[in-house]
Formats: C-alpha cells, structure tokens, sequence
C-alpha cells in the first residue's frame, strides 16, 4: 500500500528520442478560425520524449497517463494515471519537464500521490478510473469515467495536495449508467476532460455520447458528447452545450477491424475557447490525434433536454474548428490523452501533451511540446 504523502526519492529518466526536430515541422499557424482572428493560434514543435512501459518510480509501475496540468507554484507539472488501482492505487504524479525554446530535452518522474476515496482510504481495485487533472483554487480537481458495466457513476471530486478527499461535484440528472442502457454513461466513455475557464467556471466533457443523446462515432458519423459547466466554487450546474465529435478519420486494415474516435481531453484558452483532443485508434493501421478548437459563444444550453436524439428543439452545438492533425504533421502519436498550457524555466510558453500507454509493452507513455507563439488571450 503506497503512502499517501508526496515521496522524496526521484526517478531520473535517461530515455527517450526526439522524433522530429522543430524546423521539420515549421510553424503552425492557425489565423483565423471561425473566421474570429482575435482566437488566432500559433506553434511550433518542440521534440518528443519517451518513457518505455515498464518504468518504475519507487516501486510503482509509471503509465496509464491519462491527464495533465501544469503546477505554477512549482513549475513541476501533475499527471494522472487511469491504473483502476490494479497495479497500484489510483493516484498522480509529479513531473519535471525539461523544456524550453531549445527543445524538449528530457523528464523525471519526481514522486507520485495516492488519491483517497470519501474514506480517506486508497481506492480499492476496480472502484475509479481516473482520467483528468486540474489544479484549482482550492485543491486538485480531477475526475473518474466510472464503470458502465458496474453501475458505478462517473465523478468530478476535489482533492488536497496529499491525495485526501474534500469534495464532490453534483452529477447532473441522465449522466448514471443504466442496467439496461436506456441512458446514462457508455462503459468507458465517460469523464475525459476537465479545464478551468479564465473566469473561474470548470468545463467537464464526455469522451463520447450518453445511450439518450445518440450512437458513438462511426467512420461515416459523428457523435453528440455534453459538455458540463460548472461554478466552481459552489459545485453549481450553470448550463450544458453540445460538442460534435468527428467521424472516425482512418478505418482499420482489415475488414471487421477495430476502430474509434472520441475526445480525450481540453484546455481552455480563455473564457470561451477551448483546445480539444479527437484521438482513436484503428487496428493494423495506428492511432490519430486531432487537435481542435471550439467556442462556446451562442451555444446552446442543452441542461434541460433529456435527449439531444429526441427533441424537436433547435440545437446549436459549439462551434468547432482543426488546429493541427498530429500524424498529418509527420508525428506518431500513441494514445494521446492529455494536454496543458506551461511555461518553461526560461520563460518559453509552452503546450504539452500526454499519451496513455494502457500499461501496454507495444506502447509508450509519450510527450510532445509545442512552442506557444500566439493564442487568444
């Protein structure tokens, strides 16, 4: 049983590769989405670096990583693993990424964070599947698809520095999974993303529809996710919108192959924009990692619809617009699942991603940092 305190031994890693250099790929630049040039974003590539499944810090298997923030207060950045406290207890970790405009050089795993239920106990196995992280104003929030199969709900909760448990967010009416699926959660589909707006709200997405709001995505259609928006400090539901996932981008190899597409995680840019990962996974083919930008303006609040696939009321969805194609760049993502705005040691704006590697020996927990030239501020 893993302590709950924040340990001290560091785990130095001294791997990784930098797949493509930053001249490569060259700046992207994105002038004008939604024909709005003040929400204009530009980047340039920065390197990767590669941790092997199987690396241990202290004992404790590092992967999984499902989300992650940057710490201002230390300049360290938290990521989260979605281990159903399998291999160990669910928890976090602190990382210290070595990045600046020179490139991104390399990362220790610093220690690592047991969460604790409403108990103050560890999770036991199989009762959360963690997925997102966000350092709030009074804690750590983070959040847990659940377990459709189970009837366990998903759930955004509030934790101390230690892990230990504050709070919970209200669950919105149609979000718990249902034994014979009528509504609520898909198994696995749940709470992917969680970013605080500039004014303070949270946003909390699903990775794909509920059963009432329509089918998951398919090579040849989309699918309707919900977006919640919360008041942070009150735990208060302040509307619903629609988030259009794309179809599925890339078929499998082989006829009956597996294939799919959700979101897997957003950062705010301000108090309206919104950068979202669209990522998948086609068998014998790879994955994809697309990476948008949506704004909230005009949407509309769907808090009071039951079900986006049968209402006679007039949607609009957020408005949605493709910032960069991973794999279109030259890129090999893996399972991308992460993202976070941060600042380098030399003062570098800088946007980091993650990839959960599913503790998988044929997969690696993967970074990609991207200079941040523009962004709406």
């Amino acid at each position: 049983m893993l302590k709950p305190f924040l340990m001290t031994a560091a785990a130095a890693l001294l791997f990784g590769s930098t797949a493509a250099r930053a001249t490569d790929i060259g700046t992207i630049d994105v002038p004008c989405p939604f024909g709005d040039c003040k929400a204009g974003i530009s980047l340039s590539y920065l390197g990767e670096y590669d941790i092997p499944t199987g690396f241990m810090e202290n004992g404790v298997e590092v992967g999984g990583l499902s989300g992650i923030d940057f710490d201002p207060s230390t300049g360290h950045y938290v990521s989260i693993s979605d281990d159903r406290s399998e291999k160990a207890p669910a928890r976090f970790y602190d990382l210290d990424i070595d990045v600046s405009a020179a490139g991104l050089k390399g990362l220790t795993v610093l220690d690592h964070v047991t969460l604790k239920d409403k108990n103050g106990q560890p999770f036991a196995t199989r009762t959360v599947d963690s997925e997102s992280i966000r350092i709030g104003k009074d804690g750590i929030y983070w959040s847990s698809e659940g377990d459709g199969k189970a009837l366990l709900p998903p759930f955004v909760r509030v934790a101390n520095r230690d892990g230990s448990f504050v709070r919970e967010l209200p669950l919105p009416a149609g979000f718990a999974p249902t034994a014979d699926r009528s509504t609520g959660i898909r198994d696995n589909l749940a709470f992917e993303d969680l970013t605080f707006l500039s004014g303070g709200d949270l946003l909390v997405g699903m990775e794909s529809a509920l059963y009432q709001d329509g089918p998951i995505a398919t090579l040849t259609n989309g699918a309707l996710a919900r977006l919640i928006r919360y008041d942070a400090a009150t735990g208060e539901q302040k509307a619903q919108y629609v988030y259009p996932i794309s179809p599925i981008p890339q078929a499998a190899g082989k006829p009956g192959g597996w294939n799919d597409f959700g979101m897997s995680d957003f950062v705010a840019l301000d108090d309206r924009h919104v950068l979202s990962i669209e990522r998948g996974y086609a068998q014998d083919v790879g994955n994809s990692a697309v990476i948008n930008m949506f704004d909230l303006e005009g949407a509309t609040d769907v808090s009071n619809i039951p079900s986006l696939a049968k209402t006679d009321q007039r949607i609009v969805p957020v408005r949605k617009a493709q910032v960069m194609d991973l794999r279109a760049l030259g890129l090999a993502p893996d399972n991308i699942e992460g993202i976070t705005f941060g600042k380098a040691k030399d003062g570098t704006d800088v946007l980091i991603f993650v990839a959960d590697n599913n503790f998988n020996p044929t997969q690696k927990t993967q970074f990609f940092a991207f200079k941040v030239i523009r962004r709406p501020q």
